[in-house]
């Protein structure tokens, strides 16, 4: 299963989006199509929050967490991973500039977590003139 979370802002003070996981119809994830892309891509679709056990996705975001401080990022960044049949979390890519478009991912994340697309961008603004 892919998965992804989002995160915003610098050093410990974080906040840190639901999980999502990508739902394929088939073969494999396409980004978006180019008619109607805030429909998704042709055979793929978003679930925000994932269908994941609560525990399960408190493990994906501390793992996101973990995995962007580690790399030292500020600002805003989208962590993929791919969650095993067996629990195991991998890491795919931390995408460090991710859309912020009505079809998005990381603002979708972000909005189930209570942050409007508004507040989100006003936070990357101060956040980037954190510096």
């Amino acid at each position: 299963m892919e998965i992804g979370c989002a995160i915003l802002g610098n050093g410990d003070k974080l906040t840190i989006g639901e999980v999502d996981e990508i739902v394929l119809s088939d073969g494999f994830f396409r980004i978006h199509q180019e008619k109607n892309p805030e429909k998704g891509s042709e055979n793929s679709s978003f679930c925000v929050p994932a269908n994941l056990p609560k525990k399960t996705q408190e493990e994906i975001q501390q793992t996101a967490k973990n995995i962007y401080k580690a790399l030292g990022c500020r600002g805003l960044s989208r962590v993929d991973m791919f969650l095993k049949d067996d629990g195991t979390i991998i890491l795919n890519e931390v995408n460090t500039l991710p859309g912020l478009t009505s079809y998005s991912r990381f603002p979708r994340m972000m909005k189930v977590a209570g942050i409007t697309y508004s507040n989100l961008i006003e936070k990357c603004i101060h956040l980037a003139l954190e510096g």
